[in-house]
């Protein structure tokens, strides 16, 4: 039997004295730690005694506690306008390099002021493959499923040879042993397990797709997957489609001008694709006396659009120097090419409906049905912006990792947008709003400044929240990463605009913007200093934190705002103020039609709303009332019909223990039909066991009998809001809790820079890490409720 364990309680005794305590911890400010339970981020004290940069290998040894069996490998030192300098360590185990596990070291003269990573609790592996990377990659293709891949095509191949100026170079995935999490499983015994494991970049021409394929050396199944293709000397003067009329850099070629230059790092280069989904085959495209006019681009075709490509990159390339310092998307001056006219199935006779960097290019399809072509600015500006996260974060595509990889897109897209409109007086761009150019429809395909427009959350595990997954794909979206990106989004708004309101979890927010450029170099410190492969939300807060202190300055403005940006969306604690109760994800719920009916009133206690259609659902969150365990309720509801009256299923449903769904006993508190168009009432009682605080209310008016509490359906509404329960049960916090034993709670007391637990919650075992190596004489383990785990073996 599996057992999880949202606490732990533990009782240690014996192997741990204040002298243990002050060696090991006299050094340590704070500490974050990764979900894993391992430090995300230690921060140390400015006085006494100090490590040193020369001193970074004991220094990792003592702070993660390294086993013989773990190493750290110095791969890069960098230094940064502020005086930091940061190396970054890979970890290996056993000689194998640990996928997406990097640790870096922060100094200022020569002094240690912080270390952050990613570290994983290896123990016991067994290192020895038990299938070769051929039949490693024969898993890959089959999981994959293409019906052709580059490698495959003699063009391609002959192609990267002669870019990369190699005749060894080749699409074919080489294998790389290494170390990584399971991260593709439904078994939770093996989720999220230390695996080795064949890395494959397997690189699909039909259907299109690339990414990172990890199949497991000893069993050779698929335990993760990390998509590389992340879906969305002359003066030239160019009719642009989205830019207006530009001047751009371009070159000389025969018959006229190219649309390559030299004057950005190693160059900026822009072909046409013919409709095709061959790089090689790609031509240039010559305009004979430089002058691109619309009259000539503006066609069938849509040419023009090759300018809006070229330009986007230039602004793009641009920004990053200007703004960040940074010389294109590897710091190096990496040539920027962009391919236009792509599409994934030539000859179908049906465009290609996206945008992608894959690793080396960036491509754009010419739309079909959905979309104009791709090529508008702030989708440049996104795409590139992946370039930058592989460059620097790498952050692992999926779950949350993937959510902070497109949000932080999204963010250098309007960034690159505003600076661009500013300096050339672009028109028809919305800086907070992403790919408002490019919908034939109309509208946009994410907001920033208001996420719930396009079905996306503006506070963590709220309205539109996504769950993460163990088996992320695309039918998941790779665990919501398109979608929960809308988190970072809105705290990068009101971090630069700022805002006030109440979140879905009922935390009042006031938030003092900064500015863009500020809120953007914020974000830059955290996404290339700080963050790596498999940070959380909760990293990305200690980060951000940490960017805008190494900045601005403890007690900043700008420290204040990003902190309270990051508690208005969910995150963390308000500046100076107390952390917020933890946030629940409740599955979406919508009408697909509200033509014939909708929810025109409810009332419950002070919530009394009358509406016209609401599109299918309203979040009401804000809006609340109080009731008391173990009180009687009486809640009114009433249809709105466009003419006649239909019969309509009405269930409500309240989230009394809070656990995020409506599908414990007695939380329907509503179930009938009627055909009345007057008010109704129904009465229920609220149980004894409710636990206190704030909660989900949820009313469904459904035309189909077997709607439940999820799910879209074809006629009617749901409205949700927010229940605030009285005098119920009192649960314990999620987390780890501290017993009378070892006094104040282990968030805020020496015990817990003295006490590691990972994993937590745990399945299966739960690894007492003491200070100094102390060792544990007896260990207790109990539940939430403070009843003993039976069965726990010490």
């Amino acid at each position: 039997m599996i057992n999880k364990y949202s606490a732990a309680t533990l009782l240690l005794l014996g192997g741990l004295t204040s002298t243990a305590l002050a060696q090991d911890f006299s050094r340590v400010q704070s500490k974050d730690l990764n979900d894993n339970g391992t430090p995300f981020m230690v921060q140390f004290r400015a006085e006494g005694n100090a490590y040193k940069l020369s001193e970074a290998g004991t220094l990792l040894r003592d702070q993660l506690q390294l086993s013989a069996d773990d190493q750290m490998v110095q791969t890069k030192t960098e230094a940064d306008q502020l005086g930091f300098v940061h190396e970054k360590y890979q970890q290996y185990y056993k000689g194998i390099k640990v996928e997406h596990a990097t640790y870096s070291v922060h100094a200022r003269q020569g002094a240690v002021q912080s270390i952050s990573g990613q570290f994983e609790k290896v123990r016991g592996l067994n290192t020895t493959p038990s299938l070769d990377a051929a039949a490693a990659l024969q898993r890959a293709m089959q999981f994959v499923g293409a019906k052709e891949y580059m490698w495959q095509d003699a063009a391609e191949e002959a192609g990267l040879k002669k870019s990369e100026n190699d005749p060894s170079a080749t699409y074919k995935p080489k294998g790389e042993l290494v170390v990584v999490r399971n991260m593709h499983t439904n078994n939770p015994l093996l989720a999220g397990k230390a695996t080795l494991a064949w890395k494959l970049n397997v690189y699909a021409k039909a259907p299109l797709s690339r990414a990172f394929v990890y199949v497991d050396a000893r069993t050779g199944d698929i335990v993760g997957q990390d998509a590389i293709i992340k879906h969305a000397a002359a003066t030239a003067t160019f009719a642009t489609a989205y830019s207006g009329t530009r001047s751009l850099a371009n070159g000389t070629a025969t018959g006229g001008y190219n649309l390559r230059e030299a004057t950005r790092g190693l160059g900026i280069e822009t072909y046409n694709c013919k409709k095709g989904n061959s790089y090689t085959a790609a031509t240039d495209f010559v305009d004979a006396d430089n002058n691109w006019t619309a009259a000539e681009y503006n066609n069938a075709n849509y040419d023009n659009v090759a300018g809006d490509a070229h330009f986007g990159a230039q602004a793009t390339y641009d920004y990053w120097k200007a703004v960040h310092n940074r010389n294109s998307y590897d710091n190096a001056g990496a040539k920027i090419k962009s391919y236009v006219h792509f599409d994934d199935t030539p000859g179908d006779g049906v465009g290609y409906e996206n945008a992608y960097w894959n690793g080396s290019v960036m491509t754009y399809g010419d739309g079909a049905t959905t979309f104009k072509p791709l090529a508008a600015l702030d989708v440049c500006g996104h795409e590139i912006g992946h370039a930058i996260c592989e460059k620097t974060a790498n952050l692992t595509y999926a779950n949350e990792s993937g959510a902070m990889n497109e949000g932080f897109s999204d963010i250098w897209g309007a960034c690159v947008e505003a600076r661009a409109v500013t300096q050339f007086g672009l028109t028809g761009k919305s800086t907070f709003l992403i790919g408002e150019e490019v919908k034939k429809a109309g509208g946009a395909l994410r907001s920033m400044s208001n996420p719930n427009q396009y079905g996306q959350p503006d506070t963590y595990k709220g309205t539109y929240w996504k769950a993460t997954t163990t088996t992320p794909n695309n039918t998941n979206d790779q665990g919501g990463v398109h979608t929960n990106s809308g988190v970072l989004n809105y705290w990068f708004y009101l971090l630069s605009q700022g805002g006030s309101g109440t979140n879905d979890i009922g935390s009042a927010y006031s938030v003092t913007g900064v500015g863009i450029d500020a809120a953007a170099k914020i974000a830059y410190r955290t996404e290339s200093v700080y963050l790596t492969a498999s940070s959380t939300y909760a990293a990305a807060r200690t980060a951000a934190i940490s960017a805008a202190t190494d900045l601005y300055g403890a007690g900043s403005a700008q420290v204040t705002a990003t902190t309270n940006a990051w508690y208005a969306v969910g995150v963390g604690a308000a500046s100076g103020g107390t952390t917020p109760p933890p946030a629940v994800a409740y599955c979406t719920s919508k009408g697909t039609s509200v033509a014939y009916e909708w929810i025109d009133y409810v009332k419950l206690g002070t919530i009394a709303r009358t509406s016209a259609a609401d599109g299918g659902y309203y979040n009401g969150t804000a809006t609340s009332t109080s009731v008391a365990a173990g009180s009687s309720q009486t809640i009114s509801f009433s249809a709105g019909f466009a003419s006649t009256a239909y019969t309509e299923n009405w269930k409500v449903y309240i989230d009394y223990n809070q656990d995020g769904d409506f599908t414990d006993a007695g939380e329907t508190v509503v179930s009938g039909s009627s055909a009345s168009t007057t008010t109704l009432t129904s009465t229920f009682t609220v149980p004894t066991t409710a636990k206190t605080g704030a909660t989900r209310m949820r009313v469904v008016m459904s035309d189909a009998a077997a709607t439940t509490s999820c799910g879209s359906f074809s006629y009617g509404e749901t409205e949700d809001y927010t229940l605030n329960i009285t005098g119920g049960a009192a649960l314990a916090p999620q987390g780890v809790a501290a017993t009378p034993t070892l006094g104040t709670s282990l968030s805020t007391s020496v015990a817990d820079k003295a006490v590691s637990l990972f994993p937590n919650p745990a399945s299966d075992v739960l690894t007492i890490s003491l200070a100094n190596r102390a060792v544990v004489l007896s260990a207790t383990v109990t539940d939430l409720r403070g009843a003993r785990v039976a069965g726990a073996r010490f």
